[in-house]
């Protein structure tokens, strides 16, 4: 791991947030931790950011909402921990996804950009699960020089709302298409700005992986037809995760 991934940045405790787990179960959170208003009204003054860790870091699924936001600027985020316990639809079949929890003792790496009002809004009906949480800029280290300046602007990061957290089960696995979207967001950003273990870092700040994990590849014998970084993300999971890399099914 890059030796500048790993420098400490000034943590903090996000007044009223949410409260995380470290065992191994259905993360906790406490009553008084649930936001009336999942998406408080930006300050139409202050320019806007949101900070994004899973699929919001590719490019491709970003802009798919966002199609005139600011470019992405990789960040070290302090005060949160990334992890596999955001439970999809119960309608139809759905799937676990990626979500964060405050928690003053963890970080993660994630990217920030700048959006417009509108955009803003598009996002939250995108992560309608999630509640809209202001982010203080001195939670925030660029992990590039030179380092967009957001002190000015508002940040905001989605976490997870009670009602949509749980970890990962065979009704609601985890499925590899999602992996490679948050995977390759991490691959464009480390190979974009030069930063060495950008990617292992991404895997190494996300919590909760588990064997009820599915390939859900298109023609998975073939993958790099669909995914063109399917061999570099296969590397990257087989040697960080390989007890959960070897349980893999293919659906």
């Amino acid at each position: 791991m890059n030796g500048s991934m790993c420098r400490a940045v000034l943590c903090f405790v996000l007044a009223g947030g949410l409260a995380a787990c470290a065992s191994r179960e259905t993360p906790r959170i406490p009553v008084q931790a649930t936001l009336a208003d999942c998406h408080p009204q930006p300050d139409a003054q202050r320019a806007q950011y949101i900070v994004g860790y899973g699929s919001l870091m590719q490019d491709e699924s970003r802009q798919r909402t966002s199609p005139q936001a600011g470019p992405a600027h990789p960040v070290e985020v302090a005060g949160y921990r990334r992890g596999w316990f955001a439970k999809g639809s119960p309608v139809g079949f759905s799937t676990t996804y990626l979500g964060v929890l405050a928690d003053r003792n963890r970080h993660l790496n994630a990217v920030v950009y700048r959006v417009g009002t509108q955009e803003l809004v598009a996002t939250d009906q995108r992560e309608a699960q999630y509640c809209r949480v202001n982010v203080p800029a001195s939670a925030i280290t660029a992990l590039e020089t030179p380092a967009l300046d957001i002190a000015d602007g508002q940040a905001w990061i989605y976490v997870n709302q009670p009602a949509a957290t749980a970890l990962p089960s065979a009704r609601f696995p985890i499925v590899q298409s999602y992996v490679d979207i948050f995977v390759s967001g991490c691959l464009e950003q480390e190979q974009r700005f030069g930063l060495t273990g950008f990617a292992r870092e991404c895997l190494a700040t996300t919590q909760d992986w588990s064997a009820h994990w599915i390939n859900d590849r298109p023609s998975p014998r073939r993958p790099f037809i669909f995914q063109p970084k399917a061999h570099q993300i296969d590397t990257l999971l087989a040697e960080q995760l390989p007890a959960f890399f070897a349980q893999i099914r293919i659906e």
